[in-house]
């Protein structure tokens, strides 16, 4: 299948705002929180390394072909999309330090930021150019530009009257990983391999650039819904101060 041309730029630009603004926003916070100079630099260089670094890993088995789907092949995009989500979710609920730095952060910040699940109408885009098969575009794509732009309405709404409105932010996160996990499952059926075989094959999105969607920003997307509820819930590890030097 041909891809678009603008879809590299799309799929590019858009993660490396996401990169950015997560970047940007935890800087920010870590700033404000009353942090040694020294554990503040630690903390936003590791964090930078990790995304960063996970990014590029997923770009360089993107442009590989490592998960490319074939009729007559196993999908190996699973291992991209779940790998990274069990050791997140470790970290979340077992590192003192990844405690530590989630609690730093406010939880209308980790919440406003998936606006750019917004971005996921490129599926809408496919369909509408016959790029992409409409069980997975339809789903996929309005689910994901509903919680993107519901997120900054629930951080704002949570920012202005936090207890009343955690419910909420419990909702949308639940929202949210209801919408990533219908996706995922669509994904798997519509994708051409030797377990399914549906017409017209969904084969953008196991191949660059689409699969950084599924590989990068699936499981950054189910990282971020888990530490916010881990935030709201006190699910966190203990928070117990690191290794601290004088700044």
């Amino acid at each position: 299948m041909t891809i678009p041309t603008y879809l590299p730029y799309y799929l590019l630009i858009g993660t490396s705002a996401i990169i950015s603004t997560i970047l940007f926003g935890l800087r920010k916070a870590l700033t404000n929180a009353a942090w040694p100079k020294h554990d503040r630099a630690v903390a936003f260089g590791s964090a930078s390394i990790v995304l960063i670094g996970w990014f590029l890993l997923a770009l360089a088995l993107g442009l590989a072909g490592t998960y490319r789907a074939a009729p007559d092949a196993i999908p190996t995009i699973q291992y991209g999309i779940f790998i990274p989500i069990l050791i997140g979710a470790w970290l979340i609920w077992r590192s003192p330090t990844v405690g530590r730095i989630i609690d730093a952060v406010p939880q209308p910040w980790i919440v406003g930021v998936q606006l750019y699940r917004a971005l996921g109408v490129i599926f809408l885009i496919l369909y509408a150019t016959d790029k992409m098969p409409g069980l997975f575009a339809w789903p996929a794509g309005v689910g994901d530009v509903t919680v993107g732009l519901l997120a900054p309405v629930v951080a704002l709404a949570y920012a202005r009257d936090a207890r009343r409105n955690a419910g909420l932010v419990t909702a949308w996160n639940a929202l949210g990983i209801v919408d990533l996990v219908i996706a995922v499952t669509t994904g798997f059926i519509t994708s051409p391999s030797a377990l399914f075989s549906y017409e017209p094959p969904n084969e953008l999105i196991a191949i660059f650039p689409l699969v950084l969607i599924p590989v990068y920003a699936v499981p950054l997307s189910i990282l971020l819904h888990l530490a916010s509820l881990a935030k709201l819930h006190g699910w966190l590890a203990n928070r117990s101060k690191i290794a601290t030097t004088s700044a």
